[in-house]
């Protein structure tokens, strides 16, 4: 996996059309902003392709796409009168989306993908229509999309054809975070809205891009919280006076997983030279044997997770590399229906990710329970409070973290198995790639802020072992959130304030950064 570091390097442009895009290069555009261009190759591409569907559209033989309706419609003939119209009727009917709006870095990710698979020259676009597509990212012009809508199969089709409406003007867009109608945002950009041709409206609607697009950005995500997740329980090792002997690179490659040697080498990094683990280290005056599951297996645990996660990065590397439309233009000229807009292969990974998410995040509570319990905390106040009784000190922030594991156990059971059929059973079989997508985003949110409290907690837990001083790693770690909320022994205070704050650096991997800066790179 990249390191943290790369991820989060500037993309200044990034360039569609000579290669598949990388997962850095959609956060890269979808979150930062990064600027679009196609290349000079991919726009040729681009122009013979739509040859092929204007002398297709000449012929006395319907294709579908091209001179048919859609879905359970595909043997209807469509005369040329009502070709322009049939391609407004789809993108128009298409766009049913409901619920709230959907994020805008998602939303820049899915037009980003669906550029790429236009700028492959297997979909049949005019080159005008995929030049304002560009424009609307060059622009910073997201189009409202609406949470509900898509099964996963035939593509994304409602958040697809909310985008593609703005493309001839209608619907409603986002700039600079606030509504307002596609048309004006045009026209004060000085961009002018398209007619849809033959197979146009299919091709901007018939694809994966939105489930991709929040399965990158979980990647991207999921990374940084893993190697969080690696520090956190670092931490709670060092606080508990457990043992880090149990991560020795030996021991670990008796189960030679790569996640479990990556995840144990974090943790070995972290608390290298720790004065607290060292004021136990004699055998004879520590009597304990063996820490508990949730400090001693972690490795298992997380390592497990990094292994599943580098699985999904490497079907999103093969659904980038993908011109996923239906039907499809070939390099000899033909156009021909196919089966590739079926979300399985993505729709799979994003509930195995829910999964991990959830398990990693459970694992994290236990340790946190761990400091709260004055029978299983080695010597900490009870709830690590000030004056317990009249302070709870950390009490219910364990309660927030068990509240939000449960709920991401319940984000764990597949979506992509609740098949539903559509489209008069034309299409019987969906994926429901784009709703697995959607509760990831929810899960990836919550481990996020169980970590927090793991953090807040062991950084508690670590100040209360004073006069030992903790590692030079763990310190550093602890420093990066006091800078934004003290996570010092004291009095209760505003808990939830400090650990929202708290939660902002641990999103933006501000831990992980912190411990590298003593560390060097963590996986």
């Amino acid at each position: 996996m990249p390191h943290l570091a790369d991820l989060d390097a500037p993309h200044t442009t990034v360039r569609l059309g000579d290669r598949p895009l990388t997962v850095e290069e959609v956060v890269a555009v979808a979150r930062h902003g990064a600027r679009v261009e196609i290349s000079d190759a991919a726009w040729e591409r681009v122009r013979t392709s739509r040859t092929v569907v204007e002398d297709l559209a000449e012929d006395t033989v319907a294709h579908y796409g091209v001179s048919t309706g859609f879905g359970a419609l595909a043997t209807t003939h469509i005369p040329h009168e009502k070709r322009t119209q049939l391609q407004r009727s789809l993108v128009r009917s298409h766009a049913a989306g409901m619920g709230d709006p959907v994020e805008e870095e998602v939303v820049r990710a899915l037009m980003l993908l669906r550029v790429q698979t236009l700028a492959t020259g297997r979909t049949g676009i005019r080159e005008e229509t995929l030049r304002l597509y560009l424009a609307l990212l060059e622009h910073g012009i997201t189009p409202l999309v609406l949470e509900y809508g898509s099964l996963g199969c035939s593509g994304d089709l409602a958040p697809l054809a909310h985008c593609a409406m703005v493309l001839i003007g209608e619907g409603e867009v986002l700039v600079d975070g606030a509504p307002q109608p596609a048309a004006e945002a045009l026209a004060a950009a000085g961009l002018h809205p398209v007619v849809l041709h033959e197979k146009e409206g299919l091709a901007l609607i018939n694809g994966t891009d939105g489930m991709l697009g929040m399965l990158c950005l979980a990647i991207h995500d999921l990374h940084v919280q893993l190697t969080t997740a690696d520090i956190a329980c670092a931490m709670s090792v060092e606080g508990l006076l457990g043992t880090d002997d149990v991560f020795a690179a030996d021991l670990q490659a008796l189960r030679p997983h790569p996640g479990q040697a990556q995840s144990a080498e974090n943790l070995r990094a972290v608390l290298a030279g720790s004065p607290i683990r060292d004021s136990h280290r004699d055998p004879h005056a520590c009597t304990r044997v063996q820490d508990a599951y949730s400090l001693r297996c972690a490795p298992s645990v997380h390592g497990a997770a990094r292994d599943t996660l580098a699985h999904a990065r490497r079907v999103a590397d093969a659904e980038l590399a993908s011109a996923v439309d239906n039907p499809v233009i070939t390099l000899d000229g033909r156009v021909e229906s196919n089966g590739n807009f079926h979300g399985a292969p993505v729709a799979y990974v994003l509930d195995f990710l829910a999964i991990v998410a959830a398990d990693v995040a459970s694992m994290s509570e236990r340790r946190t329970d761990r400091f709260l319990d004055v029978s299983r905390s080695h010597g900490l106040p009870p709830f690590l409070a000030d004056d317990p009784g009249t302070d709870s000190g950390l009490m219910i922030a364990q309660y927030t973290a068990a509240g939000m594991v449960s709920e991401m156990k319940r984000l764990a059971a597949p979506a992509s198995v609740d098949s539903i059929p559509s489209s008069a059973m034309q299409e019987d079989h969906v994926s429901m790639g784009w709703a697995g997508a959607r509760k990831l985003r929810r899960s990836v949110d919550a481990l996020t802020r169980v970590l927090t409290v793991e953090l807040v907690t062991a950084a508690r837990g670590i100040a209360l072992r004073a006069p030992l001083q903790p590692a030079a790693a763990t310190a550093a770690v602890i420093a990066d959130l006091d800078a934004l909320a003290s996570t010092a022994p004291g009095p209760d205070r505003d808990l939830g304030r400090d650990l929202m704050a708290c939660a902002t650096t641990v999103r933006d991997g501000g831990p992980v950064l912190a411990a590298e800066s003593v560390t060097g790179p963590l996986h």
